[in-house]
C-alpha cells in the first residue's frame, strides 16, 4: 500500500480504540496505522488488544496496552493520566480517537498537553436523552471530525450542529491486494468447504452472511424469509452466517432454535468467525447485509462487492451510497420479512450470468470509489490539515 502525502518530520500518531478484536473501526485503525508508518511516520494504538493486535505489529505499529474500553469514571481518569504519559514519552503529534468511552480519556489527555485531536465518528449513535446527546457529542470537541460517511456526515450536522468546516466525509476503505479475487487460491476456498462442511452445488444459490451475532445485523429477518422460500418451494439455496457471537450466547441459542424451527438445519449455517474472509465472499453467490438499524458505513457490503460479488442489503443508512439497488444488487426493506422474501427470490432467479455480470460491475466501482489507499491519502491529508492550523 503506497500513500503520496508526506508527513511532518518526526510524526507520530496515537490512535484510541477500545479492541482490536474485529469489526471496521478496528480494521480502519490498521489501516492508518500501516499507512502512517509508510509514510516515514510513527503509529501508536492504545487499546486493550485483541486478535488484530498482531497484524498492528507485524506492519510496523506499536501497541499501548491499556482498560480504555471501559466506561467506569475512574479507570478513564486513570487512563487520560496513562495517555498523558504517553503523549509526553512518545512525543505524539496528534491523536484520533475512534471511539466515546475512549475518546473521554483521550481528549482530556489531549488538552493536558496541547496535542491536536481528531475523532472518527464510526456510527450513528442513538441519543433519546440530553445526556446521551451530551456523551455522544465528545465526538465533536476536537479540532476536526471524521465521518465514514456523507450518511453520517449529514446526522453530526444535524445532531450537533457543528461548523460544517470541521467536518469533512472520508469512507472507509478496502484493501484492494487483500481483497483480490486472483490473489485467492481454489485451495482456500476448499478449505472453508471442507471447514463449514459445504458440499459444492452449482445449482444451489449461496446466499453469505458476514456479521457478529447481534441482533441489530438482523439475522432473524433473513432465517424468516429463508423458511417463506422453502415453503413456497423454493428451497435451492444456502445461507452461511458468519460471525462470533463475542458472548452473545443467547442470542446465538436464538438462530439456533428459530433455525431448527423452521427446519432449515441443512439450508442456513453458523459457522463462526472466519480470518479468511477474501475467500468466504468467492464461496458464496450473493453476500447479504439485513441490518435493522443503519449501518454508518457498512463495510460487509461493500467487500463482497470488491470480490466481485453483488450484495443484497437493507435500504439503510450508508449502505445506500455503497450499493446501486438494480445494478450493484439489490436494496430491501429493513426488518421486512415479505421484502427480503421478495428480493431473496429474485437475486436466485437472476441466474449465475446475471450475478457474474452484476459482481463485475459492483467491483468496477467499489474499486474505485473505496480503496484503503484513498482513505487513508485523505485520513492523512486530514492530519496535515490540522497540524497546519495548530501552527
Amino acid at each position: 500500500m503506497q500513500v503520496a502525502v508526506t508527513l511532518p518530520p518526526d510524526f507520530t500518531l496515537l490512535q484510541v480504540v477500545p479492541e482490536l478484536d474485529t469489526g471496521g473501526a478496528e480494521q480502519t485503525t490498521i489501516d492508518i496505522a500501516h499507512a502512517v508508518v509508510r509514510a516515514g511516520g510513527k503509529a501508536l494504538v492504545a487499546t486493550r488488544g485483541g486478535r488484530m493486535a498482531a497484524r498492528l505489529e507485524s506492519d510496523g505499529g506499536r501497541l499501548a496496552q491499556m482498560p480504555v474500553q471501559t466506561k467506569n469514571p475512574l479507570v478513564m481518569l486513570g487512563n487520560a493520566a496513562r495517555l498523558v504519559d504517553l503523549i509526553r514519552r512518545e512525543q505524539v503529534s496528534l491523536v484520533h480517537a475512534r471511539s466515546r468511552a475512549p475518546a473521554f480519556s483521550a481528549l482530556w489527555a489531549a488538552h493536558a498537553t496541547r496535542t491536536p485531536f481528531v475523532a472518527t465518528y464510526h456510527g450513528v449513535y442513538n441519543a433519546k436523552t440530553r445526556l446521551k446527546r451530551w456523551y455522544n457529542a465528545v465526538m465533536t470537541r476536537g479540532d476536526l471530525v471524521i465521518a465514514n460517511s456523507d450518511f453520517t456526515r449529514d446526522h453530526v450536522l444535524s445532531e450537533h450542529h457543528i461548523d460544517p468546516e470541521r467536518i469533512v466525509s472520508i469512507p472507509r476503505g478496502v484493501d484492494l491486494e487483500r481483497f483480490n479475487p486472483n490473489w485467492v487460491t481454489p485451495e482456500r476456498v476448499d478449505a472453508l468447504r471442507r471447514a463449514w462442511n459445504i458440499p459444492p452445488n452449482p445449482n444451489v444459490t449461496t446466499f453469505l452472511l458476514a456479521a457478529r451475532l447481534t441482533r441489530i445485523k438482523g439475522h432473524s429477518t433473513v432465517i424468516a424469509a429463508a423458511a417463506r422460500l422453502k415453503a413456497a418451494g423454493q428451497g435451492t439455496f444456502r445461507i452461511l452466517l458468519v460471525g462470533d457471537d463475542q458472548g452473545r450466547s443467547a442470542y446465538r441459542a436464538e438462530l439456533v432454535a428459530q433455525i431448527e424451527a423452521e427446519g432449515l438445519g441443512d439450508q442456513v449455517f453458523l459457522v463462526g468467525h472466519c480470518d479468511d474472509m477474501p475467500a468466504a465472499y468467492l464461496l458464496a453467490d450473493v453476500a447479504i447485509l439485513p441490518s435493522i438499524v443503519p449501518e454508518s458505513f457498512g463495510r460487509t457490503a461493500v467487500e463482497p462487492q470488491v470480490m466481485g460479488r453483488p450484495v443484497v442489503a437493507s435500504q439503510l443508512g450508508g449502505m445506500t451510497e455503497t450499493v446501486i439497488s438494480g445494478e450493484t444488487g439489490w436494496l430491501a426493506a429493513p426488518g421486512d420479512v415479505e421484502a427480503w422474501t421478495s428480493t431473496l427470490r429474485r437475486a436466485m432467479e437472476a441466474g449465475p450470468a446475471r450475478l457474474q455480470a452484476m459482481g463485475r460491475t459492483a467491483a468496477n466501482r467499489a474499486r474505485r470509489l473505496y480503496s484503503v489507499d484513498a482513505m487513508c491519502a485523505a485520513t492523512l491529508q486530514a492530519y496535515e490539515r490540522v497540524l497546519e492550523a495548530r501552527t
